[in-house]
C-alpha cells in the first residue's frame, strides 16, 4: 500500500554498502528527501544521483538528509558509490520491500525484468510525516527537483 502526502512515513530498515543497517527512524527529527531509482550504473539513474551529489550545497543549506534506495545489491550500490563520490547514503532494498510499500515498483520493468524501483522522490518532515510524493512510470523522466526544494524551504 502506497503512502500518501499527510500520512505518516512508513518506517523501514535497509542497509548501506558499508553492510551497516540504516533506520528511518534515526532520522527522526530531520527533514529527508527519500529517492527511489531503478538500478545503478544506467544513464538516467547515474545523471540523477550525480545531480544529487552536485546539488548537495541546496539540500544542505534546507537542512535535509538525503536517502537514495534501489533494489540492487549492496555490492553494486557500494562500486556505483565509489566511482561517482555520492555524498549521501545508498540503500539496497533487495527484496522490494520498501519500494512496494511507498508505492515505488515497477512489477513489470522492461527486458523481462521484474520488481525494479519506480523512478521517485518523497519529502518527509522533521515529524516524519510525507510532504511531497512524485512517483514516475516512466523511468526516463526526472522528478522536479526544483518542486523538492520549495516544499524543503516551506517544511518545518
Amino acid at each position: 500500500m502506497a503512502v500518501n502526502i499527510g500520512e505518516r512515513a512508513t518506517l523501514f530498515t535497509l542497509r548501506a554498502p558499508d553492510k551497516s543497517e540504516v533506520h528511518l527512524n534515526q532520522y527522526q527529527g530531520k527533514k529527508i528527501v527519500l529517492l527511489f531509482f531503478p538500478l545503478a550504473f544506467s544513464s538516467v539513474c547515474t545523471k540523477e544521483l550525480c545531480m544529487m551529489r552536485d546539488e548537495m550545497a541546496d539540500y544542505n543549506a534546507l537542512s535535509a538528509e538525503v536517502l537514495a534506495i534501489s533494489v540492487d545489491a549492496l555490492y553494486s550500490l557500494n562500486m556505483f558509490r565509489e566511482k561517482y563520490g555520492y555524498n549521501f547514503s545508498l540503500l539496497s532494498d533487495f527484496n522490494k520491500e520498501v519500494s512496494r510499500s511507498y508505492g515505488a515498483l515497477h512489477e513489470e520493468f522492461g527486458l523481462g525484468m521484474r520488481g525494479v524501483s519506480k523512478r521517485a522522490v518523497f519529502v518527509i518532515d522533521k515529524g516524519g510525516i510525507i510532504r511531497h510524493k512524485e512517483i514516475l512510470d516512466i523511468p526516463s523522466q526526472m522528478p522536479d527537483f526544483d518542486k523538492v526544494k520549495t516544499v524543503l524551504a516551506s517544511t518545518n
